[in-house]
């Protein structure tokens, strides 16, 4: 929702045994004004003030703040049904859950304080948050390299200045868990929390420059900072850049880092799996209804088709097994190593963009037509390309170990 929208307070997470029932009611709500904001390329604020009232965004805040505690099998469940009925607002749903769950982690760094507000907000107000990273000359954080985003200590506050692109949900976000460095003779790099409190909140900008391909109801513009001055507790996780490099040599066979990637993954796989399975969906309602005059019959009744979209359902119930014992194990405390971790990523989101290519060769120019939604569905679907980890790095490292180097 926007920052000035207003919502019932404190919100309680939709309980368990409600959650298909409110999955149902939400999904057909979110499906029909995705072709819209994706033809416009606007943000959903009222998909995300509907997914408040739902009880819905405080899913994955522990319990014991208030949250539904949910473990990565129900959040998965959560992402799918969202999915399926809008990606773009899966996605900036998926970035606030994968935050939730990084920063109530037992080694968390961030002040419990802090924590606590993150949490109390998205209760209260359905707050969202995201982390944001990428900047014009780094690149990908994940890929090394020092921010240019920079924090000045000034008194008894952190003035920061920088540019963040692909911010997604930057329009609603009312948390940003901005990636920067200090201008200390030896500076120290991690992450700041900038509060977000109205549309015009002093020293932050959003420019509109998202115009993408896929996803483009995400909102996923370049945010601005500019001298915005934040708390010294809003510096949630500051280290010098050894340690972070250091750290994350450490931890990365460690069930914390192994978790996180879990989620990254099973999260992100199920929404591009989602979008193929609403292609699928279309495309099986497609055939079964489309009856051309020299056929004599619907077009699902040609060996062809059958043959085609039981390659469809074979992709997609590998992604299924996958991904359902990759939430299963990772909840039962044996997440996947990082390199299985990534080869379900890369194995997920190729069986998802197949699936899609396949229905668009069986439905031909319809498939493609504005007018229907499988061109929007492929469109977002090879986005799943772009997300870390990329497939180059999957590859990589999935070949250093199959090889022994």
């Amino acid at each position: 929702m926007s920052p000035t929208s207003s919502a019932p307070l404190h919100r309680l997470p939709t309980p368990p045994e409600r959650l298909a029932e409110v999955l149902a009611a939400v999904a057909p709500q979110l499906a029909a004004t995705a072709a819209e904001h994706d033809l416009h390329g606007t943000f959903p604020h009222d998909n995300f003030a509907l997914l408040h009232a739902s009880g819905l965004i405080a899913q994955v805040i522990p319990q014991a703040h208030g949250g539904g505690g949910a473990d990565l099998q129900t959040a998965r469940q959560i992402i799918a049904a969202v999915a399926h009925a809008d990606a773009a607002t899966a996605l900036v749903l998926t970035m606030t859950y994968l935050q939730h769950r990084a920063i109530s982690r037992v080694d968390s760094r961030w002040p419990a304080h802090m924590r606590q507000q993150v949490f109390a907000t998205a209760l209260n107000e359905g707050a969202l948050i995201n982390a944001l990273r990428v900047e014009p000359d780094l690149g990908s954080p994940a890929r090394g390299g020092l921010p240019a985003t920079t924090a000045t200590r000034v008194g008894d506050a952190w003035r920061i200045g920088g540019r963040k692109l692909y911010s997604t949900g930057s329009p609603a976000l009312r948390w940003l868990a901005v990636w920067g460095r200090t201008d200390e003779a030896e500076p120290r790099v991690g992450i700041f929390l900038v509060p977000r409190t109205a549309p015009d909140t002093p020293g932050i900008r959003i420019e509109p420059t998202w115009n993408h391909l896929g996803l483009r109801a995400s909102g996923s513009h370049d945010v601005v900072l500019e001298g915005v001055e934040i708390p010294l507790d809003h510096a949630v996780d500051i280290r010098p850049a050894a340690e972070w490099a250091a750290h994350g040599a450490a931890q990365a066979d460690t069930g914390a880092h192994l978790d996180q990637q879990a989620w990254m993954t099973v999260l992100l796989g199920t929404l591009y799996d989602a979008v193929a399975q609403a292609a699928r969906d279309w495309l099986t309602q497609f055939l079964n209804m489309r009856a051309p005059a020299n056929l004599g019959g619907p077009l699902a009744t040609l060996p062809r088709m059958q043959e085609a979209a039981g390659e469809i359902a074979a992709a997609l119930r590998t992604n299924r097994v996958l991904l359902e014992h990759a939430a299963e194990v990772a909840d039962a405390g044996t997440p996947l190593s990082i390199t299985d971790s990534g080869l379900l990523k890369y194995t997920v989101t190729t069986n998802a963009i197949r699936a899609v290519e396949l229905a668009l060769q069986l439905s031909g120019n319809h498939g493609l037509s504005r007018h229907n939604p499988l061109e929007r569905h492929y469109r977002d679907v090879l986005c799943s390309r772009i997300h870390t980890p990329q497939n180059d790095s999957i590859l990589q490292a999935a070949g250093r170990t199959a090889l022994g180097v």
